[in-house]
């Protein structure tokens, strides 16, 4: 899988993270609405830090989460893209499949379009992956409607084991979703997330 060159539909563009993305990227990082079930906020610093970190892995797996164009944006509205799974989680190894985007662009079907192209290409010969996971916490709706509209079948629940039960017990269980090679269909490219 490489998704070293872009990867571009009718409405979305996933790229690598480029310096005019760096505010909209910590916005990604920082915004209550956007991190709602997420455990952890981060200062610019840590964003710049963390952006560079994701082109350095794009440059040595050829996969990363990336930047994600949409609705005609000057920069980054979003992040979208595949990493390998951390050896913490119950369910490594294998490779997830994530997304966060800005609250302007919710609800247009921008995150299932491009995801639906980085699948395409994940699962695509000569060399395709067999199976890519996806998560979210048990109550991010938005997420799980997207990951059944792209074929995934929900798997286990599990405790995320990054997330400290003693000061976020409401983020701690998350839904796993799992979408093998000969079950993902092309034509499930579907708007409306």
């Amino acid at each position: 899988m490489d998704m070293r060159r872009p990867i571009v539909t009718e409405r979305t563009r996933v790229r690598r993270w480029e310096e005019r993305d760096r505010d909209a990227f910590h916005r990604l990082n920082l915004d209550e609405t956007v991190m709602r079930f997420f455990h952890m906020r981060r200062t610019r610093e840590e964003s710049d830090g963390v952006m560079d970190e994701l082109n350095e892995r794009l440059d040595r797996d050829g996969y990363s989460f990336l930047a994600l164009d949409a609705g005609g944006s000057e920069a980054a509205v979003g992040i979208l893209g595949m990493a390998i799974v951390k050896p913490v989680m119950p369910f490594a190894p294998g490779i997830e499949i994530g997304w966060r985007l800005l609250p302007d662009y919710w609800g247009k079907g921008y995150v299932t379009e491009a995801a639906a192209a980085c699948l395409d290409r994940a699962f695509a010969e000569p060399d395709p992956v067999g199976e890519i996971v996806s998560f979210c916490n048990e109550e991010n709706r938005a997420s799980e409607a997207v990951m059944l509209r792209l074929g995934f079948s929900r798997a286990e629940d599990f405790d995320h084991p990054s997330v400290p039960a003693d000061t976020h017990p409401h983020l701690v269980r998350h839904r796993l979703y799992r979408l093998r090679r000969e079950d993902f269909a092309p034509e499930r490219k579907m708007r409306g997330d």
